[in-house]
């Protein structure tokens, strides 16, 4: 008997080690804290994982549009921030993110990515007062104007080595004509472009012969909305029209 009742307090203790382990601290807490990709709603997570590659680390100095600029955040409103993220934009390497058209992201990730953009970026009177050209680019552009007003008020830094080349088919044809219109009217101070007002960006970035040119005649004439439409009319001449993004194809959406 007493063996017997030996085993039966052994198998009892058997039977109750697993639950009792799983209680100890720190025992399968990784298991129980980790999470799907799909579950993922921080925004520094977020970002880190999906736009950082191509729009810098906090926003800043990458390849695309410096989302950290309050001029673009102020630009660019709710329903079209949400919208480039979960759809991409056309003609451009920006792809789409949301499941719905063929990305990886849930429609409450591109949510967190929008809000979290909003909080960090975004900055009560951006433009000190003063009204930028519309965001969206239209058909009513003239090109021979667009034409005189970039050598005019564009071409002395764009023939610079250290600028980008924007008059070149390979570089046209990465961006798309509202690309082109959203930097040249809220600019991009973390490369040292200027906005549509052509005012010397902050931290002087430009080479000297570019600030001795938007210096010499005082604050430099903005660019009025048509003017920057004539210009986008005009490089959007310069794209070859046979040209293939390299921005990928658009995927049928999982179900």
């Amino acid at each position: 008997m007493r063996g017997r009742a030996a085993l039966a307090v052994a198998a009892a203790a058997l039977a109750f080690a697993p639950a009792g382990c799983d209680r100890m601290p720190g025992a399968k807490a990784a298991e129980k804290t980790a999470l799907r990709p799909d579950q993922i709603t921080d925004f520094r997570a977020l970002y880190a994982a999906n736009c950082q590659a191509c729009h810098g680390a906090n926003g800043q100095n990458g390849p695309a549009i410096d989302l950290a600029n309050p001029e673009y955040q102020a630009l660019v409103d709710d329903a079209t921030l949400r919208n480039t993220v979960a759809k991409g934009m056309p003609g451009t390497e920006m792809p789409a993110f949301a499941q719905s058209a063929g990305g990886m992201l849930t429609d409450e990730q591109v949510d967190a990515i929008v809000a979290g953009m909003r909080k960090e970026w975004r900055k009560a009177n951006a433009f000190g007062g003063a009204t930028p050209p519309a965001y969206a680019q239209d058909g009513t552009g003239n090109e021979q104007h667009g034409h005189e007003l970039y050598e005019q008020r564009c071409s002395i830094c764009h023939q610079q080595p250290a600028r980008q080349q924007v008059t070149s088919p390979v570089y046209l044809s990465l961006v798309s004509d509202q690309a082109l219109r959203t930097i040249v009217i809220a600019g991009r101070p973390d490369i040292g472009q200027p906005d549509w007002r052509l005012k010397p960006a902050p931290g002087n970035r430009e080479p000297p012969v570019v600030l001795a040119y938007l210096t010499k005649a005082g604050p430099p004439t903005p660019l009025a909305a048509q003017d920057v439409t004539d210009i986008i009319t005009y490089l959007h001449t310069l794209r070859n029209p046979d040209a293939i993004s390299a921005a990928p194809a658009p995927r049928t959406p999982r179900r």
